[in-house]
């Protein structure tokens, strides 16, 4: 823990870390300030001190999340005529299901206040599920021009049907539930090697 009065270095990411943990470890329905507080080993106010209220907390998570995934898509551009196209394909859509992803997206979808908080800002331009979906069409243009995809597939709807299915899985997951990569990964061969 530490001292009083001793400036923690990057909060927000430990205590985001912190409470991915927590919901890897327990559920979504551990997840409190507490919880997360002493799980980074920090002063129990600290994270009210760097956030208006739990919610804001769960619905910053959220975005930050969505923008690391969004970020892993648009890299996705300098690897056309790498690797496989499905494995490029399949590393952006399984980064939402990283860290907890379905049961914190589930928790921030309880809480009114989060998934108003996440709505706006998304709604305002913070990157989320229309980032990836743009980044994944331009990838698979991308390939196509490398003559690594069928001319015959459009690549509009590859990644909406690509980012609808990791949506749904998402937003549909509970901790008991089997993991959602195998299909998706199923998917992803079906669109673009199908």
């Amino acid at each position: 823990m530490a001292p009083r009065g001793v400036a923690t270095p990057d909060v927000r990411e430990r205590l985001f870390a912190a409470a991915e943990r927590v919901v890897e470890r327990e559920g979504p329905g551990a997840l409190t300030s507490r919880s997360v507080t002493t799980e980074a080993g920090c002063a129990k106010g600290l994270l009210h001190t760097h956030f208006a209220g739990f919610d804001e907390f769960v619905a910053e998570l959220c975005l930050d999340r969505f923008a690391r995934t969004a970020a892993k898509a648009r890299a996705l551009s300098r690897l056309a005529g790498q690797g496989t196209v499905a494995h490029n394909l399949e590393a952006v859509a399984f980064a939402l299901f990283d860290s907890g992803g379905p049961a914190i997206s589930g928790l921030a979808m309880t809480r009114p206040a989060a998934a108003l908080r996440i709505r706006e800002a998304l709604e305002g331009g913070a990157p989320g599920f229309t980032a990836i979906q743009e980044a994944i069409t331009g990838y698979l243009k991308a390939e196509q021009g490398l003559g690594r995809v069928a001319g015959t597939i459009a690549p509009d709807t590859v990644a909406l049907a690509i980012v609808g299915t990791a949506h749904h899985l998402l937003m549909t997951g509970r901790p008991d539930t089997p993991d959602p990569r195998p299909a998706l990964g199923r998917l992803v061969a079906a669109m673009v090697d199908g």
